[in-house]
């Protein structure tokens, strides 16, 4: 039996045992997961080494870290339980997040993979050579209004694959 079921979060009833964590320093959809999150009772948990306002929401927890490289990462990690959902830009988080049997999603909805996750580890560290060479110099695209769009079907979706994992792991 899972500890968490049943849980008081802020004299609320949790609807489900799914939680939402979020890398939220730099993350551009912590509006829009607080949305979705609410919408199906799900606790959400800000983890920011600071520089964030805390939401006025009831499910949202803002923790704060150290600032300290991966700390916000860190505690994710050692937070994140079976069929959570880790809102993150971070490959080894996501990995880390996977080897626990928890879900992780890009701000753009794209879904970490077991399969995929190895190639990306990989392309990560090509990048990150390439950029200490002096070979890349540029950043990542701006944010769109079509990523956006894009990560709210895919945290709907990573929600309803946890919701199923959650009730296929025989909890009620």
């Amino acid at each position: 039996m899972d500890e968490r079921r049943g849980r008081r979060f802020d004299g609320l009833q949790i609807a489900a045992v799914v939680q939402i964590f979020v890398d939220a320093d730099a993350c551009p959809v912590r509006a829009e997961t607080i949305q979705v999150a609410a919408r199906h009772g799900l606790k959400t948990t800000m983890v920011s080494d600071g520089g964030i306002r805390p939401s006025a929401a009831p499910l949202v927890e803002l923790v704060i870290v150290a600032q300290a490289p991966d700390a916000a990462d860190d505690w994710i990690a050692g937070h994140i339980g079976i069929a959570d959902i880790c809102v993150t830009n971070d490959i080894p988080l996501a990995a880390q997040c996977l080897q626990r049997g928890a879900l992780a999603i890009r701000p753009d909805g794209t879904r970490f993979t077991e399969d995929g996750i190895g190639m990306a580890l990989a392309k990560r560290q090509l990048m990150q050579d390439l950029r200490g060479a002096g070979e890349i110099t540029g950043g990542p695209r701006p944010f769109s209004k079509a990523n956006r769009s894009a990560y709210l079907g895919g945290l709907e979706t990573a929600i309803q694959a946890a919701l199923r994992a959650d009730a296929d792991a025989g909890r009620p």
